[in-house]
């Protein structure tokens, strides 16, 4: 698993005939810099990371927020039918997201959100099982004895919920964080159906453009331009991979 990122790697510091000697060599000689800067110049890649960037920042946050709100209430009000509901709500995940593309699309035209960011901003805020049960598993393991000490004390439901219940379930909301920023950094295929315009594709989209421009002509600018977009999002992986196993090991879903 790791092999193909490595070749990509040493690859993207290669001409292009060193990528097509036989027989192949592993290391780059000499060691070529500029495909990093050729590949950045060749198409708008400092826009897309800033749109990729802006997107990223505004759907993982309005999605703690509103992901976090519904755990709260699925883990903590006794409403007739929140089971079935729970489960109805959990079994949309099971629905793939290629279904959905042609009735997403058309709902987008009627919302005049096509060739729009709001298109992949919006929907991916409100609509996140996932994170809705995982943040739920944190909540059922908080002791209710804090939330009624709270409200004895005259605290309201949105108090409790803002100072007790989100400072204590931080590992989890980290966790969310990450799985969030990494699905919505690595998604193509809305972006491809939504987005026209060249000034607002997101890091991936403009990766498989540059692909279809020089994948013929020059491996090494595609394995280049493959690297800049790979790197933010691994490093936040490695630097997240423990918060997240930890969080899904302490949040009891084995035992719920």
């Amino acid at each position: 698993m790791v092999f193909p990122f490595i070749w990509m790697m040493l690859g993207s510091f290669k001409t292009l005939k060193q990528l097509l000697v036989a027989p192949l060599s592993f290391w780059p000689h000499p060691w070529i810099l500029s495909n990093y800067p050729d590949s950045w110049n060749a198409l708008p890649f400092g826009r897309a990371y800033f749109n990729s960037i802006y997107i990223c920042l505004l759907v993982v946050g309005g999605s703690l927020i509103t992901c976090s709100m519904a755990a709260y209430g699925f883990s903590r009000f006794n409403i007739r039918g929140q089971k079935p509901l729970f489960i109805l709500f959990l079994s949309t995940q099971m629905v793939p997201k290629q279904v959905l593309l042609i009735p997403f699309y058309f709902l987008m035209s009627k919302f005049g959100w096509v060739d729009s960011h709001l298109s992949l901003i919006i929907p991916a805020i409100m609509t996140n099982p996932f994170a809705v049960f995982l943040l739920r598993q944190f909540i059922l393991s908080l002791p209710p004895e804090l939330e009624e000490a709270a409200l004895i004390d005259g605290a309201s439901r949105w108090r409790i919920f803002r100072s007790v219940v989100l400072p204590n379930i931080r590992p989890g909301l980290g966790a969310v964080s990450i799985i969030i920023a990494l699905d919505t950094w690595n998604s193509f295929l809305f972006p491809l159906i939504l987005l026209n315009d060249q000034n607002k594709f997101t890091v991936p989209l403009l990766l498989a453009t540059f692909k279809g421009q020089f994948g013929q002509e020059n491996f090494a600018l595609v394995m280049a331009a493959s690297a800049i977009s790979t790197i933010p999002m691994l490093i936040a992986f490695v630097i997240g991979q423990r918060k997240i196993v930890a969080s899904l090991a302490s949040s009891g879903l084995a035992g719920r």
